[in-house]
């Protein structure tokens, strides 16, 4: 320990920690010089990428316009599904049977129009056309089926309005 004491207190010590200090000084005035070159140059290479404008508030406004549309992509998804629930109980399947519901009229001028939606609810309306009058029928259609009784042509009206939808897949 008195070897260690005895060093610390001569001239040479002394003059070898003053070196030590000013070498480790410019190193870092040299440190400090070529952080502040570095920084210059950066700010001056975001300028030329951003066109003259600051790179940074051109990053903020478009996270800002990301984030905008991102909600209202959203929205738009959450509309979809709206739209999509109130689709199902639209008209989606149509089938039609022409048919000459009397011997003594020709041309099939009588009708069973069968109108759905996705869930095969919906009506059949038979017109029935004869030479004295015309008259059309409509009867509730839930689930493909009526508590109604069905003529064999709305039967098949109902039929093809299903199967047309069978087809499409």
């Amino acid at each position: 320990m008195e070897m260690i004491l005895d060093l610390i207190n001569t001239d040479t010590f002394l003059i070898g920690m003053i070196i030590t200090i000013f070498v480790l000084f410019l190193l870092y005035l040299n440190t400090t010089i070529k952080l502040s070159k570095l920084r210059k140059s950066y700010k001056e290479f975001m300028k030329r990428l951003g066109n003259g404008n600051n790179i940074e508030e051109m990053l903020k406004h478009y996270m800002t316009s990301v984030e905008k549309v991102e909600k209202e992509q959203q929205e738009l998804a959450n509309y979809s599904v709206q739209i999509d629930k109130k689709m199902e109980k639209c008209i989606q399947k149509v089938g039609m049977v022409r048919y000459n519901a009397f011997q003594d009229t020709g041309s099939n001028l009588s009708f069973a129009l069968a109108i759905l939606d996705e869930n095969n609810n919906g009506v059949v309306l038979n017109g029935i056309y004869s030479r004295e009058m015309s008259n059309i029928y409509a009867k509730a259609v839930e689930k493909g089926t009526s508590i109604h009784t069905l003529s064999e042509e709305e039967k098949e009206a109902i039929q093809k309005a299903i199967n047309q939808e069978e087809e499409k897949r």
